[in-house]
């Protein structure tokens, strides 16, 4: 079984090749090891080759691994939040990349008040339009961002998406251009800065470097196949 530090090597000698191609700095990008279904083991493995952000899809999941899991690493949800659930993702994330609707975000912004978290966020544009996938439309994005903004306790950094799974990652290439054009859009129309894209996972993730992703969220590449994983139950806010 190869060495996870010999597969990270490769992985980043991708991002900088890519980075090459559109001329940025391999700087610009960092990756988050999503260890969705793997156990504190693997985390350690990761932290001690080099990765200092994780990724977990379900707060179920986070509430127990976490605390089991080596103490250093930053942890992002990445994955689908419930309104019910925000509760205890504050006590478990420093950040959300998946703000799907105005209403989650009023309810993060609650809860973050009560209880003194200071979360980053992102919010998740539905760009390709799939009805099976999470996000905003675009054309909702502007009203988000506009409450986020008048938010006092919460930091809105970027944008995430998630493309449709392709043979070929070069079909899903204007997906992750346009979240860019978006962003630099609505950068322009508020006068603010979002520095973060959150895009591109373990099957196209090259290209979505070469179209402006600063966060890759990279599983099975980094991992291998991902084991099973029986969901516990977190009680009701």
């Amino acid at each position: 079984m190869r060495e996870l530090a010999d597969i990270l090597e490769e992985v980043k000698g991708t991002i900088a090749e890519a980075c090459r191609k559109a001329g940025r700095s391999p700087d610009e990008v960092t990756i988050v090891g999503v260890t969705k279904t793997h156990g504190p083991e693997v985390v350690r493995e990761a932290w001690e080759a080099g990765i200092r952000i994780f990724g977990e899809n379900k707060v179920q999941e986070a509430a127990w691994k976490i605390p089991e899991s080596v103490s250093g690493p930053d942890w992002h949800l990445i994955g689908h939040l419930q309104r019910n659930k925000v509760r205890a993702a504050l006590e478990l994330f420093s950040t959300i990349h998946s703000v799907d609707s105005l209403r989650l975000l009023e309810q993060i912004e609650r809860v973050a008040e009560e209880t003194g978290h200071r979360p980053e966020i992102l919010l998740e544009v539905n760009v390709s339009g799939e009805a099976s996938k999470d996000g905003l439309p675009p054309d909702q994005v502007p009203e988000v961002i506009e409450a986020a903004l008048n938010a006092r306790n919460v930091t809105l950094t970027g944008l995430m998406t998630m493309a449709p799974f392709a043979p070929d990652p070069e079909t899903v290439r204007p997906v992750f251009a346009r979240l860019r054009e978006y962003r630099d859009k609505w950068e322009s129309e508020f006068g603010i800065g979002l520095p973060r894209l959150s895009m591109g996972m373990t099957h196209d993730y090259r290209v979505a470097v070469e179209e402006g992703a600063t966060w890759v969220r990279l599983g099975t590449v980094l991992f291998g196949e991902r084991p099973k994983w029986k969901p516990q139950p977190l009680p009701e806010e």
